[in-house]
């Protein structure tokens, strides 16, 4: 293990002024060049990928195996024309892009990314320090607050665009991510409940107690489920890009911008991309758990971003493979189905806890758990099954129809109107007599067929 030897001083960093300063000086930097990093390789990773799905190639012109993509888009961006509409309200139209990219970088901060481990510093001692910038006692809730700010980038940059186009897509967003979050938030209380803390690091180290088959996703996952979906529609990624759906919206809220302002709104929403999937992996897969890594702590961010990146590939597959929904069924989805089922979710988890503690025996948990999850997807199962189903047609009743033998053109019909007219003739002679025309028989005869039909 990495870290000091016997006759070494331990010092925790936390109770030193200078070893806090470095330690959040450091890992702010390591944090924020690891973001923009993430950032521009997510968007080769993600044309790449979808390249392989769909047998094309993808970018493989610019440096090796196109590993200088990404730059080269960001120099292309940054001698783009940058225009600013002439009505738009220029102070928020400029400062929208930051409000919209702050949020997404500083919501990582309370994740840890590897356990603790030692190092030695100059002063001849060992400081203990986390393999994060900060892991207050309180981290859900700083993860629900800082996710929720990002949408005033979206209203503002709709709203000061001056654009009606753009101020539709940024209402869309608005509404998409007040209905989703609800279910998050849901979805963030079973990890509380089931780690007894807010805590970040206490949640991620909780689900080592068993290695692997303890975290989350396999004692609920329903709500590891109904998280993933609730994340994608956080970040407007497909099938939940309606703010951007430029079918309808010619570009949903960054109609207006060009240049670096909207290359921070494209950075914005990968390093989203990259934030979400780290909190998807700490609330309900282990985190930076794995084999040896409690033996090599420095293991850890390795780990954890692998994690990331599986994460990141899954939310590439599902856009390469699902369309665009309705707006209508994506507000479903969010209030009538998503909700409902987060609610299902706390209290299964709620009822585990509660005959856990009860009883004392952890097994009498996980055994809970498992048999909610068999029957969860039995239900699913089930459920789906009978909506793929084709509803038996009715079996059709017989049709009258009618047929108007004065219509036709064949001899047949030539030779009918003839006996018509010899039949009729009478009947002519006598209507001239008492002076009813055979225009009037005529209206009568289709005024009668027309009641018929």
């Amino acid at each position: 293990m990495f870290g000091p030897g016997e006759s070494s001083v331990v010092v925790e960093c936390t109770g030193s002024g200078t070893c806090t300063v470095i330690h959040a000086i450091f890992t702010s930097l390591l944090l924020f060049i690891m973001l923009l990093t993430g950032f521009a390789y997510t968007t080769l990773l993600e044309r790449r990928f979808l390249a392989s799905l769909q047998a094309r190639v993808g970018p493989n012109r610019a440096g090796p195996f196109g590993l200088l993509q990404p730059v080269a888009d960001g120099i292309k961006l940054i001698f783009k024309e940058d225009v600013t509409p002439a009505s738009a309200d220029k102070i928020i139209f400029w400062l929208s892009p930051v409000i919209k990219v702050v949020p997404a970088v500083i919501v990582v901060a309370v994740i840890p990314l590897g356990p603790k481990i030692a190092v030695p510093w100059f002063d001849g001692k060992w400081y203990r320090l986390s393999q994060g910038l900060v892991d207050v006692n309180v981290g859900v809730l700083w993860l629900l607050s800082i996710t929720s700010i990002g949408i005033y980038g979206i209203v503002l940059a709709g709203w000061s665009s001056n654009n009606k186009y753009a101020m539709l897509g940024a209402l869309r967003s608005s509404a998409q991510m007040i209905s989703y979050e609800l279910s998050m938030g849901l979805a963030l209380v079973v990890p509380v409940m089931l780690a007894g803390s807010m805590s970040i690091g206490d949640i991620i180290d909780a689900q080592n107690d068993p290695p692997i088959l303890g975290w989350y996703v396999f004692q609920n996952p329903l709500a590891a489920a109904i998280m993933a979906v609730a994340l994608l529609a956080e970040v407007n990624r497909a099938p939940f890009d309606l703010p951007e759906a430029e079918q309808e919206l010619t570009a949903g809220y960054h109609t207006e911008y060009s240049g670096m302002k909207f290359a921070l709104f494209f950075m914005a929403e990968y390093i989203g991309m990259v934030a979400v999937s780290m909190i998807g992996a700490a609330m309900y897969f282990g985190g930076y758990h794995f084999v040896l890594v409690d033996q090599y702590p420095l293991l850890g961010p390795v780990v954890y971003g692998a994690k990331v990146i599986v994460l990141l590939m899954v939310m590439i597959w599902v856009r390469g493979t699902l369309p665009r929904i309705r707006y209508d069924r994506l507000m479903s989805l969010g209030w009538k189905v998503m909700l409902p089922l987060a609610l299902v979710a706390v209290v299964w988890s709620s009822v585990s806890v509660i005959v856990a503690q009860e009883l004392d025996n952890q097994g009498v948990y996980i055994a809970l758990s498992i048999l909610a999850s068999v029957l969860f997807i039995i239900g699913a199962l089930i459920f789906f099954d009978r909506i793929g189903r084709q509803p038996e047609a009715p079996p059709e009743s017989p049709r009258v129809q009618v047929v108007n033998l004065s219509g036709g053109d064949g001899v047949g019909a030539m030779a009918l109107h003839a006996v018509d007219k010899v039949v009729g003739l009478p009947g002519a002679v006598a209507g001239a007599v008492t002076g009813r025309d055979d225009d009037q028989e005529a209206k009568q005869d289709q005024a009668e067929t027309d009641e018929i039909q």
